[in-house]
């Protein structure tokens, strides 16, 4: 028996403000290229079962790109009458009762089981049983969900047990809504063939347990994620169970580290054969406020104009025993002004004089920011 599970695919995300030729965000186009790979390979393995683990949609109201997107791409899919399990994670769920669930959209489709309500839905098949849990808001009825399952395991099938969570606070993802599947409830880990987890975008096992896995997202939400392992998971349950990673092809993600006190020379030794279309992210460090100005971003955009988008981080040399790291907008004006002032002010009583009213001054005018919102 095959099946294929994968995970957090976020249709509909966009981000960066870049369009291709048809006037689409170009990150948003990513994301469907990223799914529909994904259903290449179902038709290309043909395998027995399709399951998804949550945040098959990046908002819980998508836009009808995203919806029409995933409707014709899923009916690929019926024409070989594969069972596919979708279950409903966190940012697919309205925040409230009044609001519909996305996935109930799915109905329409005959070999598509979409489990939405926040309640635990046993899916069953002549051989094998899909323990679906999707994401609860409540996490008050969680016990009472996993009593459930446990009284539902049917020892003379393969069970399969789906959620969208995090096991354990490592898998964190920081969202509204997340929920740590509860530490004392793992035994029921055991009793299952394999656990398909959703929420966390990296691939691989969660602690000891051998059939408890995340598949992963099939795309990078986040500059700061740098995973290649992104695509599926293929499960090959016999007499034992084997389980595969299969990667599909990302645009590239690269860094680039320069120190401002080389910067000519950093720049001219720049390997660039590679960025072509990829996302760049430039790091320049050693920096004070008045070479943090002369360095534009715009310059660095321009040295790197072959990239889909280029972020440029900044580091700071040390200011009142600490770094200041980040992008230049999240920089804030203050500590340009202290820093310029540490520079400029040689006399050590006028320079914490002057860094002082400064820190009063920029209080105040966040007061006044503040009483204005």
């Amino acid at each position: 028996m095959k099946i294929i599970h994968f995970s957090d695919t976020h249709l509909g995300f966009s981000d960066l403000d870049v369009t291709n030729e048809k006037g689409v965000n170009q990150r948003e186009v990513d994301f469907y290229e990223a799914f529909s790979d994904v259903i290449d390979a179902i038709l290309e393995i043909k395998p027995d079962f399709v399951i998804h683990t949550g945040d098959l949609f990046h908002r819980a109201s998508p836009s009808n790109r995203a919806i029409t997107f995933v409707l014709k791409e899923l009916k690929r899919v019926e024409k070989l009458s594969i069972p596919f399990v979708i279950i409903a994670g966190n940012h697919s769920t309205p925040r409230t009762s009044t609001s519909s669930p996305i996935l109930e959209a799915l109905s329409t489709l005959d070999n598509v089981k979409a489990v939405f309500s926040q309640r635990y839905e046993k899916v069953e098949f002549e051989d094998i049983i899909f323990h679906a849990l999707p994401h609860i808001n409540d996490e008050r009825i969680i016990d009472d969900e996993l009593d459930s399952i446990k009284a539902n395991i049917n020892p003379k099938k393969r069970n399969i047990f789906m959620m969208h969570c995090s096991v354990g606070a490592h898998y964190l993802m920081h969202e509204f809504g997340e929920w740590v599947y509860p530490k004392n409830r793992e035994d029921l880990f055991e009793k299952m063939d394999y656990v398909a987890l959703g929420h966390w975008h990296g691939f691989g096992a969660v602690g000891k347990h051998k059939n408890v896995y995340y598949s992963g997202s099939t795309e990078r939400t986040s500059s700061s994620d740098k995973r290649d392992d992104k695509g599926y998971v293929m499960i090959e349950l016999e007499d034992d169970i084997k389980i595969t990673h299969h990667s599909i092809s990302l645009r590239k993600s690269l860094e680039f580290s320069i120190d401002v006190t080389n910067y000519e020379e950093q720049i001219a030794s720049l390997e660039l054969s590679d960025i072509k279309d990829a996302l760049v992210e430039v790091k320049l460090f050693n920096l004070t406020s008045s070479t943090s100005i002369d360095i534009t971003n715009k310059e660095i955009a321009q040295i790197f104009d072959k990239a889909l988008h280029v972020k440029v981080k900044r580091e700071f040399k040390e200011l009142e025993g600490s770094k200041i790291d980040g992008d230049i907008e999240s920089i804030s004006l203050e500590s340009y002004f202290i820093s310029h002032i540490k520079e400029s002010v040689s006399d050590d009583v006028e320079q914490k004089r002057l860094a002082s009213k400064a820190k009063e001054l920029f209080a105040l005018l966040q007061e006044v920011d503040d009483d204005t919102h």
